[in-house]
């Protein structure tokens, strides 16, 4: 199967809309008082709501990057096809 080359930029814009977006939520995560048991930044043991949001920004960045990866051979596929 080969992605038309508009399909293709637009699933690198989503990967690299996901590098741009989801490093930022990290950062406001980690310095939320819920994420830390002192309920003070880096203080304690990290809670839940840290560990759960971790595992939701590896995916997040997991998938944002196999759709980034498929749009760049897409766009490699479209090229060569022509």
């Amino acid at each position: 199967m080969v992605l038309s080359r508009g399909w293709s930029v637009f699933l690198m814009l989503v990967g690299v809309w996901t590098w741009v977006i989801w490093p930022r939520f990290a950062v406001a995560i980690w310095n939320d008082p819920r994420a830390w048991s002192a309920g003070v930044v880096g203080d304690g043991t990290p809670t839940s709501f840290l560990w759960v949001h971790a595992l939701l920004i590896a995916a997040s960045l997991a998938l944002g990057t196999t759709v980034g990866v498929l749009g760049i051979k897409g766009w490699r596929a479209s090229r060569a096809a022509r």
